[in-house]
């Protein structure tokens, strides 16, 4: 497995692939790699000739309060894990050789609207054009045949689905199925964070979603009572603050009022102390 650094050099081995036919399977990541990750590795190996994975903890998609400098980056133990996924070639750049000195107020920068004006849009101002630049970025570098991001963080799918459409990248995009703990907690690199109470009190996110689905499917249309439904099991922990859960559909994320017919998608963003959880679920 090579590990490359420089822009540059790894869009000449990304390059020399596609001259040679090589069908390239891409995962970007910001690390601390878990069985959600993995899934996505497995994935872009056995589908493709050669397999890349990006390591970038990108200061674009965070703001100001987050939580940029504490989230966590063990590289060697991600770099051993891709290795064992059979991992070809890992991009592992600094943020100066993505994005040069700029401050990050300046520059060439993507908007995908209206996906950057909606729930993780507007609670996260500017995450979202952190996250189509910097993918934009990485799809230049690394020139991949096909792209894996999971369905845990179902706006950034959109969001990426939406940049290759509009900018006419030659990428397919995968969405991979979230991988859950035993519990329901979806995998996330910031279950780290959370302390063992706060732990138990987030598996109240996942039973949640899962009522919100059942009522549905039992035949209840109105997108109101299945929040309440929702917010009364996610309320019921004093440990949790719900920032929002609501009905959309599943492609344009514009909230519902009724279920039609159309493809519907649960969204949630929930606080476990000072910990910030998302999760969705398909309805």
């Amino acid at each position: 497995m090579e590990i490359f650094t420089d822009p540059r050099t790894m869009q000449a081995l990304s390059k020399s692939c596609g001259c040679e036919r090589n069908s390239i399977g891409f995962v970007p990541t910001m690390g601390a790699l878990h069985e959600g990750h993995l899934s996505l590795c497995h994935r872009a190996r056995a589908e493709n000739d050669k397999f890349i994975a990006s390591i970038f903890v990108n200061p674009a998609q965070f703001g100001a309060n987050e939580d940029l400098d504490r989230y966590p980056r063990p590289r060697d133990a991600d770099l051993a894990l891709l290795e064992k996924a059979g991992c070809d070639a890992v991009f592992a750049p600094d943020a100066r050789s993505m994005y040069g000195d700029t401050d990050l107020l300046h520059g060439t920068w993507i908007d995908v609207t209206p996906f950057d004006e909606m729930w993780e849009g507007v609670t996260r101002p500017g995450h979202m054009r952190g996250v189509a630049t910097v993918v934009a970025k990485l799809f230049n570098i690394t020139l991949p045949t096909k792209a894996y991001f999971g369905e845990k963080d179902w706006q950034q799918l959109k969001v990426v689905e939406s940049l290759v459409r509009d900018l006419n990248f030659p990428v397919e995009i995968v969405g991979v199925e979230t991988v859950r703990e035993s519990d329901g907690l979806a995998l996330s690199s910031r279950n780290t964070y959370l302390e063992p109470e706060l732990r138990r009190a987030a598996t109240a996110i996942n039973r949640a979603l899962k009522a919100g689905v059942a009522a549905a499917r039992d035949g209840e249309k109105d997108v109101a009572c299945l929040g309440q439904i929702m917010d009364g099991i996610i309320s019921a922990e004093p440990l949790l603050k719900t920032q929002y859960v609501s009905v959309v559909d599943s492609n344009t994320l514009q909230p519902l009022q009724q279920l039609d017919g159309r493809s519907a998608r649960i969204l949630a963003a929930v606080h476990a102390g000072n910990v910030r959880l998302i999760d969705n679920m398909g309805i």
